[in-house]
């Protein structure tokens, strides 16, 4: 049986700078940042959200042997153009999360609206992966986004 979600892997262009943006700027509170022996040099990093103990994002830079030389590039690209699903963070009050976030250096492609679900905002990380902050609503359809 499914319990919860425990771990969503982001593919990110270098980890030091996700790590200093996550935490830094989005406010996420740091897991782990472990290299473990025998791994060729693989470091785990991870980070949550701080009333979500049991969630951690890993910030994983896509190499060899997985993955490498043009479909690497292309992959990277591709999260770069934002193709990447968006991962939704509910807060209570979104304008003020934006507000907070812009501040600290988060550049949003999209200001807080109306939408059928609540209000939302959306941004990118410094690798191109889609984030949205949502204050849920009961669901309206007849709202026009």
């Amino acid at each position: 049986m499914l319990q919860h979600i425990s771990h969503v892997q982001l593919w990110v262009r270098d980890q030091d700078e996700a790590l200093d943006f996550y935490i830094n700027k989005v406010g996420l509170e740091l897991r782990s940042d472990v290299q473990p022996p025998g791994m060729n040099g693989f470091r785990f990093i991870s980070a949550g959200p701080p009333l979500q103990p049991q969630v951690q994002f890993v910030f994983v830079h896509p190499g060899p042997p997985v993955i490498d030389g043009e479909p690497l590039e292309r992959l990277l690209e591709l999260i770069a153009q934002g193709a990447m699903p968006a991962t939704y963070f509910e807060v209570e009050d979104c304008q003020a999360t934006y507000d907070e976030l812009a501040a600290r250096g988060v550049e949003f492609q999209e200001e807080p609206a109306q939408r059928p679900w609540g209000i939302d905002a959306g941004f990118r990380d410094p690798s191109g992966n889609n984030f949205r902050i949502v204050q849920s609503m009961p669901l309206d359809f007849s709202i026009s986004a």
